[in-house]
């Protein structure tokens, strides 16, 4: 992991029309915080340590198995991959990669553990899947499920001090971990970027996403690398829909509704939306991706989607990041 160097946005001055602070970013340009904060909600975490014989194949693993997971607003989980492992820390001193995945209730995600396990994993060459959260009270009956694909030629077997399935493929044996670990964490941490133009605001989203990836452990960020184009609210305006676009963000809107929030000289908004293992993971994540997203000249301001703490318990205050009293 990275060493993340202490930069700090300077405060200049406060607007108190405009409810947002000027700040003089690390490469000295100047960039708006709102203030306000990230509205958070709980759901269930699991974590999948997945090993193969080279970093190639985990990583082509990991990635199969966090697919169709950006939102659980339409999609079956929330998850993507958290960090590399080397094989020093693995249990089969093979080189790993670790995902996250999220879910509503552990019911559910016992069972998107089961299929992505079984489905994207199972059948990768040369992986294994062990438990990546091995200090959670709650122990999902993983492996022990799966173990049943082997129709009566499964054996138990102990890797690394773990009680494990080795299950007959192909290959040779599939192994995974017998109970999974599973706990309450902390999702929908967020923050928007206002950028002149597009390409602006893709440099921008880009660095804050590298940021949070080397400097902010325990931390996923669903959206495609990291980064959300298509922001949502509840409900819709003329349909029968759960969610529909935030239009609010969308510039091509800002002369269109009343409620645009998309300042005049700004033609990008880009969101960078992270679940955490805990809370204090997902501030940190955020500290370190607006810092890296205001040091990019062209961005105009930050600011962070909340629906006034009627979504969830956890909040984020951006002037947070900024030490501002």
């Amino acid at each position: 992991m990275a060493t993340s160097t202490e930069n700090k946005l300077e405060i200049l001055r406060y607007d108190d029309k405009e409810q947002v602070f000027a700040v003089k970013s690390p490469a000295g340009n100047t960039v708006k915080i709102q203030d306000t904060f990230a509205e958070m909600f709980p759901l269930w975490a699991g974590r999948i340590l997945i090993t193969a014989e080279n970093e190639k194949w985990a990583h082509i693993a990991a990635s199969v198995t966090t697919g169709f997971a950006t939102s659980v607003i339409m999609a079956p989980a929330e998850a993507a991959i958290e960090r590399p492992v080397p094989a020093s820390e693995t249990p089969d001193n093979r080189p790993g990669v670790l995902v996250q995945i999220y879910n509503r209730d552990r019911f559910e995600l016992k069972h998107q553990l089961m299929e992505r396990i079984g489905q994207c994993i199972m059948t990768c060459p040369t992986t294994a899947a062990f438990n990546g959260l091995t200090t959670s009270k709650r122990v999902l009956k993983v492996g022990s499920s799966l173990r049943y694909f082997g129709d009566g030629f499964q054996k138990k077997t102990m890797i690394g001090g773990r009680k494990c399935w080795k299950i007959p493929v192909m290959e040779g044996n599939f192994i995974v971990e017998d109970g999974f670990g599973a706990q309450e964490a902390v999702a929908g941490g967020n923050f928007m970027i206002f950028a002149e133009n597009q390409p602006v605001g893709l440099k921008a989203a880009e660095a804050a996403a590298d940021a949070i990836r080397a400097n902010a452990p325990d931390v996923i960020m669903p959206f495609p690398g990291g980064v959300c184009r298509a922001g949502s609210k509840a409900g819709s305006l003329k349909y029968k829909m759960k969610a529909s676009t935030n239009h609010p963000y969308c510039p091509t809107l800002r002369t269109l509704v009343p409620d645009s929030v998309v300042p005049e000289n700004v033609q990008c908004v880009y969101e960078i939306v992270m679940n955490g293992l805990t809370l204090d993971a997902v501030k940190n994540a955020m500290k370190q991706g607006v810092i890296a997203a205001a040091s990019t000249p062209g961005v105009v301001k930050i600011s962070s989607g909340n629906y006034g703490g009627k979504l969830g318990p956890f909040k984020a205050f951006l002037k947070e990041v900024i030490k501002a009293p």
